[in-house]
């Protein structure tokens, strides 16, 4: 039977402070452990932008872009890339996986951190995009309404937390909520590597989303 291996939650050190891979490792890594799909999902926030508050919207979404575009320069045929992204808005200390996006979207959404998640839900509505919470109980995070929500991760393998999947996956199973698992990739696998296993080979983001919101996955 085919299989397709998709990472769902990887950063790039071009965009996210806290990575220390470049795109260029990060793809060579998962191509080495046989995946056959890399969600790159760097971080979107203002600490993103830290270096660069003053720059225009265009530069800053042209910045985030760089690790998603090198991803898929460096994948060549030998891997599928996806552009996702962790988002995080001032004030909420929660943080959100959301896949279907594209180049478009992020140069158009020059307001995107000032929407916080209940107006954010709305426009991800809009564009067929799907919202799912990252490791949501991680000590600091908090419990978010499952209506703004599409899912949430219940495996995460990021090591250098605890992000107490256990709870997660009760809390999705207590809820009737989607599950999602995730790396969480930084610059190695702390933990045994995440992602999900689908029957066939996904190649655009509207079949990743039809995936996700069908739930026609299991979890790695």
């Amino acid at each position: 039977m085919n299989k397709f291996l998709l990472e769902t939650h990887a950063h790039t050190s071009e965009v996210s402070p806290c990575a220390y891979k470049t795109a260029a490792e990060t793809v060579a890594t998962y191509i080495a452990e046989g995946y056959n799909g890399l969600v790159i999902t760097n971080h979107l926030s203002e600490n993103t932008f830290i270096h660069m508050m003053n720059a225009s919207w265009n530069q800053k979404a042209e910045y985030f872009l760089k690790g998603y575009r090198n991803a898929t320069h460096y994948a060549q045929d030998k891997i599928n890339i996806f552009l996702g992204v962790e988002v995080s808005f001032p004030g909420d200390p929660n943080d959100y996986l959301v896949y279907g996006i594209d180049e478009d979207f992020i140069l158009n959404q020059s307001i995107i951190l000032e929407l916080g998640l209940k107006r954010f839900k709305k426009i991800a509505e809009e564009n067929n995009l799907l919202i799912f919470q990252a490791h949501p109980f991680r000590c600091g995070m908090r419990i978010t309404e499952c209506k703004y929500l599409d899912g949430i991760e219940v495996y995460n393998g990021n090591s250098s937390h605890n992000s107490n999947n256990d709870i997660a996956d009760y809390w999705a199973e207590a809820n009737n909520m989607r599950k999602l698992s995730g790396s969480d990739f930084h610059y190695y696998f702390g933990m045994h590597p995440g992602g999900i296993c689908c029957k066939d080979k996904i190649k655009t983001n509207a079949e990743l989303v039809e995936v996700l919101r069908k739930g026609k996955y299991t979890l790695i």
